[in-house]
């Protein structure tokens, strides 16, 4: 009997120990995501094995941010850091350098093809890194508000995590590809509503150069006084020019947007006599019990409100 009893005895040691072991190696990949679109695709790919710190947060401008110590600490113990590149984040280098993080930076837009166009109002634009205003050529970062480009973050963000956290491999690689089959979905939806729109209404305004790669994907077009950067206010000369352009090209919608201060879209709403019809949200998500919460509600959000404000109008 007393020798059953030891042998069960050890039986439970070697168990608690293979549990204690296998809990100790389950311990969730600790990733830092630059901004909430970012930290979003990481949950979508992560699931359960991952623990997302995001540094800008709903409804945040990412291109003035300025980071806080608690940021510093979240990256200097991170596994995996998330970010767009692109020159998206002005606040990045500093942020690395502060925090002597020894984690591997994954800039999600390897393998997009960037757009560089010339600012057409913005004479003050002034992406950090990405050259200045003045008619030279800048580097969109938004490349996320393509929805083909948002599949090459998932599958970047998928690479990263196996290559951190092998055991879960299979669990990333499934993960990303059902979050694929809801992007393809998405895709397909957004196709579907720009077509529903004349072509000659496929004109809006916003305050600022997010919307490059969903303008080209689309084909909508987009007018905005501030260029890719909101760091700089555009000019009275600026605002003037586009007031005209407005007028002749007959824009059919104007809207704010959640990153930044309306009342430049105000006034030009009053100048040209379109109504703001809504609230896009460019460079940031939600909160949480907002429209936007999710990259998906996101992009229904603002085809939506595109829509409903052209066709109303």
């Amino acid at each position: 009997m007393l020798k059953s009893i030891c042998a069960a005895l050890a039986l439970s040691v070697i168990t608690l120990s293979a549990l204690a072991t296998s809990s100790a190696f389950a311990a969730p990949l600790k990733v830092v995501a630059s901004f909430t679109v970012i930290a979003d695709f990481a949950k979508n790919v992560g699931g359960d094995r991952v623990n997302i710190t995001t540094i800008v947060g709903p409804d945040g401008d990412a291109h003035v941010y300025e980071p806080s110590p608690a940021d510093a600490v979240a990256m200097a113990k991170a596994d995996v850091v998330l970010v767009n590149g692109l020159h998206f984040e002005g606040f990045l280098q500093r942020l690395v350098d502060a925090s002597a993080t020894k984690a591997a930076i994954v800039t999600l837009t390897k393998g997009v093809t960037p757009i560089d166009f010339k600012p057409e109002f913005a004479d003050a634009d002034a992406a950090e890194g990405a050259g200045t205003g003045g008619g030279k050529t800048v580097t969109d970062p938004h490349a996320f508000q393509s929805i083909a480009n948002a599949k090459i973050y998932v599958k970047n963000i998928a690479e990263a995590f196996c290559t951190a956290d092998s055991e879960g491999c299979d669990s990333y690689k499934a993960n990303a590809a059902a979050y694929t089959t809801k992007l393809d979905a998405l895709e397909g939806e957004v196709k579907a509503a720009i077509q529903s729109i004349p072509e000659a209404k496929r004109v809006v305004i916003t305050s600022h150069d997010a919307f490059g790669y969903f303008e080209h994907e689309y084909g909508l077009t987009f007018l905005a006084p501030q260029g890719i950067s909101t760091d700089s206010e555009p000019s009275a000369a600026d605002v003037a020019k586009l007031v005209g352009q407005v007028k002749q090209d007959k824009a059919a919608a104007i809207f704010v947007e959640n990153i930044t201060n309306p009342r430049l879209i105000e006034q030009i709403a009053g100048e040209t006599g379109i109504k703001v019809g809504g609230t896009l949200y460019s460079d940031a998500l939600s909160q949480p019990d907002g429209p936007a919460s999710t990259y998906i509600d996101m992009m229904h959000n603002n085809i939506t409100q595109i829509k409903g404000a052209i066709l109303g109008s």
